[in-house]
């Protein structure tokens, strides 16, 4: 099936322009010992237009059972597999005659081992080394893996759930019960609050919890209770934070769950329940920054969506923006401004990695022809779409102009799904209400066409404050000119001991921005900053790729053991790249990636072997 280059969202097959969910009800049995999660999901529907007589829903390689309306069976065809998007579940259903018109449709259907939307982990996967565990991550187009649906952040419905199981149930919805039924408990669930498809999530596991605020417990295996509630116990000052940046806290609880290593992003804000790697148990803190990303989303993405993942970039360069207002916040002023400096770099290499003019760098990507919305994931929406926003604010005046504009924006989409013409033309019209027509004069100096629509970098070069940067930066140069140097005394462990994780981890970035580094120099560095023991995820990445820019072969064995001790993608691609360029390490690379291949989320396997050239980018 061929997607209609009209739809709003052009990564969907569902018939999204003619009915819309309204609620979705999910009866589930987990089955850990066939990997599979069965049962049936209720829609409930209501058509957008006179004369439909049909129901399309996306769907990804699902066992689908049976269809029926009011108890009675409809007539069903799975189609064959479009590009990336699945296959189209097209139902007949009695004519419905006009706009408006309710109807219950039912599911009864099993995921398969297919599924790339759950990631079953045996018990020798987990912490615990006692139970399985599952989890789910639908973001972007994997929802339709795990419900027959419309997977489309254009669709925002409220959703329910009764799941039964042998161990404990999360999901991203507030718990409202148990029941015992035997050797097995049904979980049930109940999320009031609109969402689109992606943000339905659900984890099983030996799983506890402990308060962390007064609105907050964090969930993970028992092993890792006591580091994870350290770790996480500022987490209220965040989200106190953005209530008092934006509009009250939507969602009642704001949870934590603590995966297992092979969750393949940093965190993924699913409403009420955030998804975070253990790779932020660093031990002192030093990478809780994601968390208030995560919470940022609770405006940004989860109440105020994009409409399409064409529009990505209003769920994730709004939430930098917010991030770095709460880190800035809390923090004061040279901290966002630090945190924008490093973020800058990492766009520069998504840029670097795609080419500068291509298309996969603008801010709205074109996603015809059934594109894989997997394959644009880059900083390019967060840190592109921050330097936007940024330059916007300054253009404007400062914060004192922008912050009520960012509150009045919440409160007018919340709940809604939008494009990136809704955001500017509310933009223009909240300026001119506020602050009329020489405000529009300022925002009509900015080239909105190239920020939005043209590749590479920004068409503006932002500055930022280098306070705490310029350290990083100088000794980063003083490393540099002594490459050609046999007296390397000018250098001691008193270099970096004031540097926090992050002043740290900007010097190393500094250094791949360099040409590669003797290896003598590597060597002299680590016995002095003792970088290779540090246990902070983001600068064994950074001091790994400067090593493996110079194929220094000692650290191989290390990034083998990174790579294979968790799986977010942020760490495990890059450095498979590397590793694979590395000079000895292609096959490495290939023979490390097949011998643990089981251990990576499906979404994170995929996109190393085009990263290792085992399958076609």
């Amino acid at each position: 099936m061929c997607v209609s280059a009209a739809t709003v969202d052009l990564s969907t097959q569902a018939n999204i322009d003619q009915i819309k969910t309204n609620h979705v009800h999910l009866n589930w049995n987990v089955d850990f010992e066939r990997q599979i999660i069965w049962g049936n999901v209720v829609l409930d529907l209501v058509s957008l237009v006179d004369n439909v007589d049909k129901v399309i829903l996306d769907t990804s390689y699902l066992d689908i059972k049976s269809v029926s309306l009011n108890g009675d069976e409809l007539k069903y065809e799975v189609a064959e597999r479009y590009a990336s998007l699945g296959a189209a579940l097209n139902i007949s259903v009695p004519a419905i005659e006009t706009a408006g018109t309710k109807l219950q449709l039912k599911i009864e259907y099993a995921t398969t081992e297919n599924c790339t939307a759950v990631q079953f982990l045996t018990p020798e996967q987990t912490l615990g080394k006692k139970h399985p565990y599952l989890f789910s991550q639908s973001e972007p187009i994997h929802g339709r893996a795990m419900i027959p649906c419309q997977d489309s952040p254009a669709i925002k419905v409220t959703y329910s759930a009764s799941v039964t199981s042998e161990l404990p149930v999360v999901m991203s919805a507030l718990h409202t019960g148990i029941e015992e039924k035997g050797n097995l408990k049904t979980y049930n669930f109940e999320q009031k609050t609109t969402i689109p498809s992606y943000l339905i999530a659900i984890a099983v596991g030996n799983l506890v919890s402990r308060e962390i605020g007064p609105r907050s417990s964090v969930w993970c295996e028992p092993e890792m209770i006591d580091s994870a509630a350290w770790e996480f116990d500022d987490t209220e000052s965040f989200v106190a934070t953005g209530e008092a940046l934006l509009t009250p806290y939507e969602w009642g609880r704001y949870d934590l769950l603590v995966l297992p290593p092979s969750f393949p992003y940093g965190g993924m804000e699913n409403p009420c329940l955030t998804f975070v790697t253990p790779t932020l148990l660093a031990g002192d803190k030093s990478a809780v920054n994601v968390i208030a990303h995560e919470i940022a989303h609770s405006w940004m993405g989860n109440l105020v969506t994009t409409n399409s993942w064409r529009n990505y970039w209003l769920n994730e360069g709004w939430t930098v923006f917010i991030e770095r207002k709460i880190l800035g916040r809390l923090g004061g002023e040279p901290v966002r401004q630090f945190e924008a400096l490093s973020g800058l770099k990492s766009l520069q290499e998504s840029v670097d990695l795609f080419g500068k003019d291509s298309l996969k760098t603008v801010l709205n990507p074109d996603l015809r022809d059934g594109a894989d919305p997997d394959d644009f994931f880059s900083k390019v929406p967060y840190e592109k779409g921050f330097n936007f926003l940024y330059h916007i604010e300054k253009v404007v005046g400062g914060p004192d102009i922008f912050e009520p504009y960012m509150k009045a924006y919440v409160e007018n989409f919340a709940s809604k799904s939008i494009s990136t013409e809704d955001w500017q033309e509310f933009l223009f019209q909240y300026m001119k209400k506020n602050h009329g027509q020489a405000m529009i004069e300022k925002l009509n100096t900015i080239d909105f066409d190239a920020w939005i629509n043209k590749p590479g970098m920004p068409p503006v070069d932002n500055e930022f404050d280098t306070t705490l940067t310029d350290a990083c930066i100088d000794l980063a140069k003083r490393w540099d000119q002594a490459r050609a140097s046999d007296d390397l005394s000018q250098f001691s462990s008193k270099d970096v001991e004031d540097f926090t994780a992050s002043q740290k981890i900007v010097f190393l970035e500094r250094l791949t921005d360099c040409e590669p580094l003797p290896h003598p120099l590597i060597e002299k560095m680590d016995e002095l900053y003792q970088f290779t023991p540090n246990h902070n995820a983001d600068l064994r990445l950074r001091w790994q790729q400067v090593c493996l820019m110079t194929s220094y072969e000692p650290i191989y064995p290390e990034v083998v053991k990174f790579v294979t001790e968790q799986g977010r993608m942020k760490f495990v691609r890059p450095l498979y790249r590397q590793l694979h360029e590395a000079k000895n390490g292609a096959q490495l690379a290939v023979d490390t990636y097949l011998a643990h291949k089981s251990f990576y989320h499906p979404i994170a396997a995929q996109l190393i072997e085009k990263d290792i050239g085992l399958t076609k980018a």
